[in-house]
């Protein structure tokens, strides 16, 4: 069985050019920006260190797959969700790396998987998408999905003035696209999991307070 890393955990960020099956939406392209390509790098760093490994990982949301390399060192069978993003192509660039995934095309409230299958369940900057009620049937299928004693890490931004004024420099309004805050997805999770880690993610040198909060929970043994 994989072990999980020595942390801090580093991105394995491959060259932009090489991601593939993905719309122009997918965060991808900011990875290489100045700040807040850090940014959007260290949020992925920050779950990946959550992770304890072990056998199989479910990532919901995967996009263009940018944490795969990692993942397949810390789990034998990687699986993937996602609403959009070209399964067969993705699938085939990690498969010729050596990174063997099963993707799928789904959502969060449906999710096509027998009960108790995961070792781990890993959201990136997803459940900000949903709406507040929608939140408890996402919560309830991730842990049906979760092996007894499995564990749940996601990531939520945490929006803040400078954030919005960013994300509309680079031509996008988040807050068409975010309709829940890190606390409507913190205070579901409790409901699902009980008490749980959340490590925030600070901006640059600390400033502007927190930008991004990371959940850690484990469904009941």
């Amino acid at each position: 069985m994989p072990e999980n890393p020595s942390k801090p955990i580093r991105l394995k960020l491959l060259p932009l050019e090489r991601y593939i099956g993905v719309d122009r939406k997918d965060p991808i392209r900011f990875y290489r920006l100045p700040v807040i390509g850090r940014l959007y790098q260290r949020r992925i760093e920050l779950c990946l260190e959550q992770l304890e490994g072990g056998d199989s990982i479910l990532e919901i949301g995967f996009g263009s797959g940018v944490s795969f390399p990692n993942l397949a060192e810390m789990y034998q069978h990687i699986h993937g969700l996602d609403l959009t993003a070209d399964v067969v192509p993705i699938a085939k660039m990690f498969s010729e790396m050596g990174i063997h995934t099963q993707l799928k095309n789904g959502s969060v409230l449906e999710l096509p998987y027998a009960d108790n299958q995961f070792d781990a369940v890993l959201l990136i900057s997803i459940l900000e998408h949903l709406k507040p009620e929608d939140q408890p049937g996402a919560f309830a299928e991730i842990a049906r999905v979760l092996k007894p004693g499995g564990q749940l890490v996601y990531g939520v931004p945490v929006e803040r003035p400078l954030m919005v004024f960013l994300f509309r420099l680079l031509g996008t309004d988040i807050r068409t696209h975010h309709f829940s805050t890190e606390e409507d997805v913190r205070q579901t999770a409790e409901k699902a999991f009980g008490k749980g880690l959340i490590t925030p993610l600070r901006g640059p040198l600390g400033l502007f307070g927190q930008v991004y909060q990371v959940g850690n929970f484990s469904k009941s043994a």
